[in-house]
């Protein structure tokens, strides 16, 4: 006797012997059972997860001789004939052989009339339904509708949108889902146990995961691996029939990023090549470790679930899952998704592969903004400038870099009761603080209400009231002063202007206005803390300015980059 090919040898024969429908295969079971056999039938879904199949199991189930019945018994003629495909009254018809309407009208309609020779029901299966021409489906239309009671319509079909809705109103639609990975592994393992074949269970896993879904092609695959190998079957045998990146391989490329050792990731990158490995493949696989791993960092749990990770990957994926944060991931993602498209078209795939990886280690050296300037907060360094708070979006990264502009001095405040003053400009030299009388009743200066306003908003502390040229402080009105092409600053200012009048009333303990002036010269802004500065000549020219200015300092602080030209806009 000739060799049976898996696929065919274990196609299933009952109901409760296909994988991973189990929703299909209840509703036709209970729907065999309470008589209720609807005269059309459209199974949709991918290739391989049974929709032939279970037509097949459903001429069985109405023409069984103890039928129908949800359990055909596979022995009588009918169920036996059935399963070999040369029963007289079940027809199976390819429609993209027969795709025209001349094939249609000879096999399908021109024997509607006829009653079954033996079985219970005529049965037709039209596989690929979706091929049919126009024409064909329109002749179909009458028969599908009212057909004669001895007659059935099976129909199986990849791609449910170019069906015609008006078949799809008169049939049952039953729609196949991909089947996991998990139960395509446990079926490949029964398959391999019935068969006396020694296998790994990663090496099941792998042929699974390769098998994207479809049982038909998983047991094709491991009937192929099986040919190669022999009685034993490991993981490098299956990489290597069916061409799949071996998973260690793909480990061994993480752990090089998450360590950011370059040199490691062009070894890797040429040991791949050397395998003769498709290199999209690599990049797919290194997208699924990135998906496994940021599944991991959202559910830990899911380290026991094979398909994210065999029992001997567990540990490593583990390790890897903590040193790389949910933002690396994602980022992660996108370059591999963006590396899988360059790379199709590319005449170098190698040089691709290298690109991305560096991109990918030079990507890890990203922090947050909000991280970045989370230690703003804290006391400067002595001879280093504070990075002033921004905003803080909600995706928004920024590289670790050193400062491109020379450290400027900052004085920290002396640890005595502050006293508020007047910042103004002068020229020639130091000019030492005069002490003034404080406005505010009480305790309350004007250190106190910056102090408050940095407090409830930092952001907006840093980025306006920090560059005020000056603050001025009346019986009761506080005054802001802003330079000429601060405009921006003063629309911030007025939006939050009446929250600073609240702030300033609290601090005063009575009614308290708050209001913005323009300043006439260049001033050293304000900064954060009152108490003893030096003055500044007055810029020569606009560029000199915009350094002076401290928001843009910070800028530079965090940003790689410089400031080529400045331009005042009236």
């Amino acid at each position: 006797m000739s060799y049976q090919v898996l696929a065919r040898k274990w196609r299933p024969q009952q109901f409760d012997d296909v994988i991973g429908q189990p929703a299909v295969t209840r509703t036709l079971a209970n729907a065999i059972k309470s008589g209720r056999i609807a005269q059309s039938f459209v199974f949709a879904g991918p290739r391989g997860v049974g929709k032939t199949t279970t037509a097949r199991i459903l001429a069985r189930a109405l023409n069984c001789e103890k039928g129908p019945t949800a359990e055909p018994c596979g022995t009588c003629d009918a169920c036996r004939e059935i399963t070999e495909g040369r029963d007289i009254d079940v027809m199976e018809m390819d429609a993209a052989t027969h795709t025209q309407i001349d094939n249609v009208r000879e096999v399908i309609i021109q024997g509607l009339s006829i009653m079954p020779v033996r079985n219970r029901y005529k049965v037709f299966i039209i596989d690929e339904v979706h091929q049919l021409s126009n024409h064909s489906f329109n002749a179909l239309l009458k028969s599908i509708e009212e057909p004669p009671p001895h007659v059935v319509f099976m129909m199986a079909t990849t791609e449910l949108s170019k069906i015609p809705e008006t078949v799809l109103s008169r049939s049952q639609v039953f729609e196949f889902k991909t089947i996991s990975s998990r139960q395509i592994a446990d079926q490949l393992r029964r398959i391999a146990g019935a068969e006396k074949i020694a296998v790994d269970d990663s090496a099941l896993l792998l042929v699974a995961r390769a098998a994207e879904g479809s049982m038909r092609d998983a047991q094709s695959a491991f009937d192929q691996v099986i040919a190669f190998a022999g009685q034993a079957v490991s993981v490098d045998d299956v990489a290597t029939v069916l061409g799949l990146v071996g998973r260690d391989l793909v480990l061994d490329i993480v752990t090089a990023v998450a360590d950011e050792t370059p040199a490691a990731a062009f070894e890797l990158s040429g040991r791949a090549v050397e395998l003769g490995y498709d290199l999209r493949s690599v990049v797919r696989e290194l997208s699924r470790v990135v998906r496994d791993l940021l599944v991991l960092s959202v559910d830990p749990s899911r380290i026991d679930d094979p398909e994210i990770a065999s029992e001997s990957e567990r540990e490593r994926l583990k390790a890897l899952a903590g040193r790389f944060s949910r933002e690396d991931l994602l980022r992660a993602f996108d370059v591999l998704s963006k590396a899988d498209f360059d790379i199709r078209a590319a005449s170098q795939p190698r040089y691709h592969l290298e690109m991305t990886l560096l991109r990918w280690i030079h990507l890890r050296k990203l922090v947050p903004l909000t991280e970045l300037l989370g230690g703003v907060q804290s006391a400067p360094v002595s001879g280093a400038r504070p990075i002033v708070a921004a905003p803080k979006p909600a995706e928004t990264f920024a590289r670790k870099a050193a400062p491109v502009v020379p450290p400027v001095e900052r004085r920290t405040p002396a640890p005595v009761t502050p006293k508020p003053v007047s910042l103004q400009a002068g020229e020639g030299g130091p000019v030492a603080p005069k002490p003034v009388a404080p406005t505010v009743p009480g305790e309350a200066s004007r250190d106190a209400f910056l102090l408050e306003i940095r407090k409830s908003k930092a952001a907006f502390y840093n980025t306006v009231v920090a560059q005020a040229q000056k603050i001025e402080f009346g019986p009761d009105r506080v005054t802001f002063s802003f330079l000429p092409a601060h405009r921006m600053l003063r629309e911030q200012f007025e939006t939050n202007r009446q929250w600073l009048e609240q702030v300033a009333s609290n601090v005063a303990g009575k009614r308290m206005t708050v209001g913005a002036a323009q300043a006439d010269a260049v001033q050293e802004p304000v900064g954060a803390v009152a108490g003893p500065v030096t003055a500044k000549p007055k810029p020569p020219d606009l560029k000199t300015t915009a350094m002076a200015d401290s928001a843009v300092q910070a800028m530079l602080d965090v940003f790689p980059a410089e400031i080529e030209n400045v331009e005042e806009i009236e």
